[in-house]
């Protein structure tokens, strides 16, 4: 029987080869979330009926009142009073988005006749009696306790739109995840302490990290006395999160091809029975920020301050909402190379004449300084580079553009599609699961009474937290796994000096031939076919040593 780190090692290897090639594959083994999210498929379908008292359909969380023996389907879930401020936004800036963009298109004349190319999300769809949100997965988010400590962080129930009754030629599964978040502990329990509280839904969580339940069985373990989800309750409901593919542009002469996704958040309003239209968590406000010269200077002096610069590198940063941004689009793919697809692109000053930047290089550098001679010891940001991608990865676009399979980090288990498949679907993104370590240490430092560390590395590049199992696989520095060149010219950046690859890799740059851009993948090293077929396999530019500095 293969180990949990063997099972990850072949897990790495022919997810990496097979996303690269646009494909997906299904090899995942429940050792690669165990204790900290659910993702079996069977498990998932029986607690996604309505009918199950101790479920969790949508019908259950946010419409109780309703059908107890029919699932929610979107013309009533729209429907809801509580609905109709999400509604509206969803509206009103799929339109935005469908103006902006087509204008952008129309200026090229070149290319004019595409304008008429985009693919927009289709509304009607969403709002039919012929879709509804089905169960895909649940997340243990207490790494997330720093957030919100009241609550112990939160649990995420993740729902996917489906077609409920397709034609043989449509896809079931369509591009959008409706996340529910509830309170991990609920806050308003005074028969425990809070500590008390964490600790106990640390340890239902953990408890399941080593068994094997599946379906029915699985559903049994989870929801009995002393399951992890039989403390959750619709009345720990605090905010909705969205997610979907708001357009597609397909390739033409002048326009690569490109997916935007629109990301969404709404709390919900106990008192009013409704949810309100909220910012994204430190979703900086580019273009806000950039045309505002008060705000902007009051952004820059707040996150220079050495408190809120080591929030910042150890990931825990929130960001005043006065700066925030209550939309965004998080578009794909955007590869290495900065570009204005970046959320934060243009906050950090790129040359000495780019006056419009909010920070400039010698500022943060200066900031740094200042900072360590204040104590303040750095984990991730050692450079101004390392300033710039903490602050694109902090952000809810800039971390789905991360790793992610499209826009999404979890796509979530396929539970209505016929069988057989042509497409192999998995839960979870690498950075999901690279992250899954982290996570769990954490539980383990609520279980045991320990002060849990919230520290998180770069979305790119995870930290182990002294667990061996993704060493030599694609979430950290296996095959495909994302990594810092520090043969070009020039001196190694101290922020991504430890991102190297494991043993017959080496790191490939992909990008022109002049490396300005040293972000790369781990692949076959020269001496072990640099340029054959892996890389061709890949659709990845070889890279002869000739054109490699020395």
């Amino acid at each position: 029987m293969k180990s949990p780190r063997n099972i990850l090692r072949y897990v790495g290897l022919t997810f990496a080869t097979l996303l690269l090639s646009g494909g997906v594959q299904s090899a995942f083994g429940d050792a690669l979330t165990g204790g900290t999210a659910i993702t079996d498929a069977a498990a998932l379908r029986e607690l996604d009926l309505p009918q199950a008292t101790t479920g969790f359909s949508l019908r259950r969380m946010l419409d109780p009142g309703g059908s107890a023996s029919a699932n929610l389907p979107n013309d009533e879930l729209f429907a809801l009073p509580m609905m109709l401020p999400v509604r509206q936004a969803i509206d009103r800036d799929i339109d935005a988005y469908a103006v902006r963009h087509r204008t952008d298109l129309s200026d090229q004349s070149r290319d004019a006749d595409n304008r008429n190319d985009l693919q927009l999300f289709d509304r009607d769809l969403l709002y039919s009696l012929r879709t509804r949100f089905a169960l895909a997965g649940i997340v243990n988010r207490m790494d997330r306790a720093f957030v919100s400590p009241q609550t112990c962080g939160d649990i995420r129930l993740i729902y996917r739109l489906v077609r409920t009754e397709p034609r043989a030629d449509e896809p079931v599964r369509l591009p959008m995840t409706l996340n529910v978040v509830l309170a991990a502990a609920n806050p308003t329990d005074t028969a425990t302490s809070r500590d008390t509280a964490c600790a106990e839904v640390a340890r239902r969580w953990l408890a399941m990290q080593d068994e094997a339940p599946a379906g029915a069985a699985l559903v049994r373990r989870l929801t009995e006395a002393d399951g992890p989800l039989s403390l959750l309750q619709p009345s720990q409901l605090i905010r909705i999160e969205l997610n979907l593919q708001v357009g597609h542009q397909p390739t033409s002469e002048t326009q690569a091809f490109r997916t935007d996704y629109l990301m969404k958040v709404f709390r919900y309003d106990r008192a009013a029975q409704k949810f309100d239209e909220a910012p994204l968590e430190n979703q900086i406000d580019r273009d806000r920020i950039l045309a505002d010269a008060n705000l902007k200077a009051e952004l820059v002096k707040w996150l220079l301050e050495p408190e809120h610069l080591s929030a910042l590198d150890h990931g825990t940063l929130l960001v005043p909402e006065k700066f925030l941004a209550r939309s965004v689009i998080a578009s794909t793919p955007v590869g290495f190379v900065k570009s204005n697809m970046q959320p934060e692109f243009g906050l950090v000053q790129s040359s000495n004449i780019d006056k419009r930047a909010a920070f400039r290089g010698r500022d943060v550098v200066t900031a740094l300084k200042r900072a360590v001679e204040s104590g303040v010891v750095f984990a991730n940001i050692r450079s101004v580079a390392g300033f710039e991608r903490r602050l694109n990865d902090i952000t809810c676009a800039g971390c789905h553009q991360t790793r992610g399979i499209g826009g999404f980090h979890f796509p979530g288990a396929d539970w209505m599609s016929p069988a057989p498949t042509t497409v192999a679907n998995v839960p979870a993104s690498p950075h999901f699961i690279g992250d899954q370590p982290r996570r769990r240490d954490i539980l383990r430092a609520f279980r045991d009474g320990r002060a849990p560390d919230f520290s998180r590395g770069f979305a790119s590049r995870p930290q182990l937290r002294g667990d061996t199992a993704l060493l030599g696989t694609e979430y950290y520095d296996g095959w495909g796994a994302h990594c810092y060149d520090a043969r070009v010219r020039g001196s190694a950046d101290r922020s991504f000096q430890s991102w190297t690859c494991a043993k017959g890799l080496s790191c490939q740059v992909i990008g022109g031939a002049d490396h300005s851009e040293r972000m790369g993948m781990c692949f076959v090293s020269s001496s072990a076919g640099e340029y054959g077929d892996e890389r061709r396999r890949a659709g990845l530019k070889t890279t002869r040593p000739a054109d490699r500095a020395k």
